[in-house]
């Protein structure tokens, strides 16, 4: 199993950081990998993704939502098996920390030399700028979920 941790400073609040990431399907606004995003109801999610130009598809589960702290989620279903949590941390009333954990098990060669040289950090980095980029540009959430959702 491959750890990736990332972290990065956002200039918005906690909870606009927080209710953006909640949209689950806006996702391939700043998400390079992800094609698309069905949200099935509060917990369930249909992610279609390309990594390396191979198109996968996989059934993801919200396994804890707390509002403006933390999302965690795991795979259910499909090609992909992996888990992880965001969670937002307020650094003053108009910036916080976002902090990705993803846990991830690389199937197929491609992606077992590609973790071996850290192309899965480097991803994750290159969508936490995005996100950067997509929510400080718009200054404003697309949406939100605010609803709590226990650890299982």
């Amino acid at each position: 199993m491959v750890q990736i941790i990332e972290t990065i400073d956002v200039d918005v609040s906690v909870r606009t950081a927080y209710n953006q990431w909640t949209q689950f399907e806006s996702f391939p606004s700043f998400l390079d990998e992800v094609v698309s995003i069905t949200q099935r109801d509060d917990t369930h999610l249909h992610w279609k993704v390309r990594v390396g130009g191979v198109e996968r598809e996989f059934d993801a589960e919200v396994t804890e939502q707390h509002p403006d702290e933390r999302v965690a989620w795991r795979s259910t279903g499909g090609e992909t098996d992996h888990a992880g949590v965001v969670t937002f941390h307020k650094l003053s009333d108009t910036s916080t920390r976002v902090t990705v954990q993803i846990d991830w098990e690389p199937e197929g060669l491609l992606e077992k030399v590609g973790s071996l040289v850290g192309a899965g950090s480097h991803a994750v980095k290159k969508d936490l700028k995005n996100f950067k980029e997509f929510i400080e540009g718009r200054g404003a959430e697309t949406g939100q979920w605010r609803e709590d959702v226990p650890r299982d």
